[in-house]
């Protein structure tokens, strides 16, 4: 069975920092790219940040660049996406999905998806 745990979400204040947690299971990891996506209440869900099988990595929106960034652990078969400078806009339900090799910013476009976990930064 094809699992993505998402976890590490919370309730954090303006300019503190948190850490996503994405554990995968039932598929080869190595050979998956992973994406985070945020969607916040009334508002279309966004992609975030993305690392492919290579590891490297795409910011795939401009709010997060310089703040937030993503790895992997390849043999814990996790991803991970460290938030700093927190703002009450990056408040959402956050997920991870994976796809063949390559980031994609449609999340339309990837194969398997997690729960989500809620952030919240009050202001």
């Amino acid at each position: 069975e094809v699992q993505l745990q998402a976890s590490g979400g919370g309730l954090v204040q303006a300019g503190g920092s948190l850490r996503l947690s994405c554990a995968a299971s039932g598929f080869t990891f190595d050979d998956y790219a992973i994406g985070w996506f945020r969607q916040a209440p009334g508002k279309e869900r966004e992609g975030v940040s993305c690392i492919s099988v290579s590891k490297s990595t795409q910011s795939l929106t401009d709010s997060v660049k310089g703040r937030f960034t993503i790895s992997r652990d390849n043999a814990e078969n996790t991803a991970y996406l460290q938030m700093n400078s927190l703002k009450p806009e990056d408040t959402a339900v956050y997920y991870c999905a994976a796809r063949n090799y390559y980031c994609a910013k449609t999340g339309s476009l990837y194969k398997y998806w997690g729960q989500g976990t809620q952030v919240t930064v009050s202001s």
